[in-house]
This record gives C-alpha cells, structure tokens and sequence, in this order.
C-alpha cells in the first residue's frame, strides 16, 4: 500500500521536467512572500548580517566564514552544484558527448555562439553606462529548465536535439564558471590563493596515483573551498576544481547520489533565497533601463541568433553535421530555449553588481526574459512540423 502511494511521487522526482516545476514553485513562493507582510522577516532572514560589522565574512574564532544565510547558500551549499557540474563536464569530456572533436564542435561552436552574442549585445546596449559589468548575467542556459521544456514536447524533439542541448548547457556552464572565476573576481590575497594551489595538488596527486577512498579527495576539498573563499575568487570554482580531480570510474556513482539533493534541496533552496526580492513599486520602469533591456535582448535574441549562427556556419564547413533527424527549424527551437538562463543568470546577477537595487532590477529581467525565451521556445517547436514530414530527402 505505501509503495502505491508513494510510486506517483517518485515517479515525478525522476521526471526531468520535476526540477523545473520545483523551481517555478519556489520562486513563486519566495516573491510572493517577499512582497506580502511578512517581506520584512522573510528577506531579513536571508540577507542580515550575523556580524554586522564585519561585511562578507563572519569571524568564528580565528575561521572567516560566510556572514549570512544567503551567502552560506552562495558560496557554501552551491559547491555541490558546482561539484556536480564538473563531474558532468569531466564525464562528457572524457567519455561522453564530447569525447571526440567530430562529436564535439557542433555543441562547442553552438555554446560559444550562444555565450558570444548575448555578452556582446548586452555591452552594446549598456556601451558608456556604469552597467556594463553585468555582460555575463545573458550568457547562462539554464540546464534543468531547458531540458524540462523539451520533455513536455516529447516525440516531437529527437533524442540527438535533446542531446545537443544537454551538451550545449554542459560546456555553457562551463563557459559561465570560467567567467565567474576570471571576471567576478573583486580582489585576491595572494597567500590565501597560494596555499589554496598548493592543497589542489593533493586530490590531484590522488588522481595520478588513482586513488579511489573519496574521503581522501574531499577533505582537501574542503580546505580548498576555505581558502578560494578567503582569497576572493568566488568558492564554488573549488568545486568545479574537485569534480576534474575524482576518478573517472566513481562519478557515475557520485553523480547519482548528488542528483537528487542538489536538484530538489539545494537548488530550491537557493531560488528561495536569491529571488527574495522586494520588486518595485512600478515594475514596468524597473524593467525600462539599460540593464533590462541588455539581459532580455541577450537571452531572448542572443541565444537563438548565436547558436543558430555559428551551428549554421560548422554545417555548412562540413566541420560538423546537424544531430539525427533534426533540421534547422528544430535547432533554431533549441536556441530560443535555450535563452532560459535563470540559475546560472541569478547567480551571476549577484556578483556583477554590488548594490541590491541593480540586483533586483538583473534578477527580475532574468526570470522576466527565461519565461519569454521559454515560452517563445516552446510554441515554436511545437508548431514546427514532425521530423519524419521534413527531413527525408527524395532520392
């Protein structure tokens, strides 16, 4: 009897359109909440200071630790996130997807595309203005959205299309975790990043000497995420720098065992969290500034235009070849999907810009431009023709 009842439950937790739908909800509820009246007692419990005297850090001790529940969850449970991308990023580089450059180049031509476009179109329309920090917030593909808008689609999408995306996504978060640690960097302490370097050598040297006892990997892990926090480059790249360091035959397992919490714990938590927002009383002017329309033409405009582009070119170089039974109008469908950015975008919003009103405003355009780009995305593949009416060629 309570198999049956919790079998429709399980079923939706494996369901890949589930994260999406726990997502939306969380968001919902947390702007909700943010602007009822509770919104005092709800965003303070995020955002307040422990020590306010203290700014990023908490003294513990002689320990600097994160100074609020917003940035544990920033900068202490999205490791895992980080961790758990990285282990996929290692597992599509080595064995996967993107084992080979004939596989590869499509998916990587298309990501760049997709990172290039929208950066470059949020510079432009932010060109001699004080927001142009913010170019990296559109070059974001939200993973778990964009493959949950596919599913409802079902048949109509082939499996080499979905594919695609996955890989797409992959090597995009790649791209965004590289632009966190280059660009949204503040500041550095040498000494904090030095010893940091020195504690990576271990779980590499693990590596080397293929290692499997995982605990050995992690505490070191652990070391390193304290010292990238207190050297100013952002925590979460310890846990990309982790993920490249364990053994190739333990991810699968790690991978499995991480999918759930992460997904359905820690990414709701942090869509609580990073969208508990006040929105403005005239959200219309929020959205009529240069920041808005930079991240809305990117994601919604950029994505498609660049990834369209640049697969377009691979094709016809005859460097890559379309995914099986996919035409051009599927992959441009791909590319308005992909424009939902929405993790990824929220959580660069953040260290783009400093003051929270400039937060608020990239927060808003981003979920604003992810229900367009999705919605848009949506409608189209579903209107595009079946794959087997358009593709077969006549002899």
């Amino acid at each position: 009897m309570r198999k049956t009842l919790l079998s429709p439950l399980y079923v939706f937790f494996k369901d890949s359109r589930a994260v999406g739908i726990v997502l939306i909800a969380c968001t919902i509820i947390s702007m909700v909440l943010a602007n009822s009246g509770v919104q005092t007692d709800y965003v303070g419990f995020w955002n307040n200071l422990f020590d306010p005297n203290t700014g990023h850090h908490y003294q513990y001790r002689a320990l600097h630790l994160p100074n609020s529940y917003l940035l544990w969850i920033n900068d202490g449970m999205m490791v895992l996130f980080f961790f758990l991308v990285g282990m996929e990023i290692k597992r599509e580089l080595t064995v996967g997807e993107l084992s080979s450059l004939r596989k590869s180049i499509l998916p990587v031509l298309a990501a760049v595309g997709g990172m290039l476009f929208p950066a470059v179109i949020f510079a432009v329309i932010n060109k001699n203005t004080s927001f142009t920090h913010g170019w990296g917030i559109p070059m974001a593909t939200d993973i778990a959205f964009s493959l949950g808008i596919l599913s409802l689609l079902g048949r109509r999408v082939p499996v080499g299309l979905k594919i695609f995306l996955m890989a797409l996504a992959i090597i995009d978060d790649l791209g965004a975790i590289l632009t966190i640690a280059i660009f949204y960097t503040p500041h550095l302490d040498v000494k904090y990043l030095l010893i940091g370097g020195g504690v990576f050598l271990i779980p590499l040297l693990l590596n080397f000497l293929k290692v499997q006892r995982l605990i050995l990997y992690f505490i070191p892990g652990i070391v390193l995420w304290y010292c990238l926090f207190n050297s100013g480059v952002h925590a979460t790249i310890a846990g990309v720098l982790l993920a490249f360091c364990i053994p190739l035959d333990k991810i699968s397992d790690l991978v499995h065992g991480l999918h759930d919490p992460v997904n359905f714990i820690i990414m709701p938590i942090f869509a609580l969290a990073n969208t508990a927002i006040q929105l403005p009383a005239d959200i219309g002017a929020a959205l009529h500034n240069e920041i808005s329309y930079g991240i809305m033409a990117g994601l919604v405009l950029g994505k498609p235009l660049g990834i369209f582009t640049l697969s377009f070119i691979a094709v016809k170089c005859k460097w890559a070849s379309l995914p099986s039974k996919a035409g051009w109008p599927q992959l441009l469908g791909v590319g308005l999907i992909a424009g939902i950015g929405f993790t990824m975008s929220i959580f660069i919003s953040s260290l783009a810009y400093g003051e929270r009103d400039l937060q608020i405003i990239a927060i808003i355009s981003v979920i604003a431009a992810s229900l367009l780009a999705g919605i848009a995305g949506f409608i189209f593949l579903r209107l595009t023709k079946p794959v087997g009416t358009v593709l077969v060629k006549q002899p």
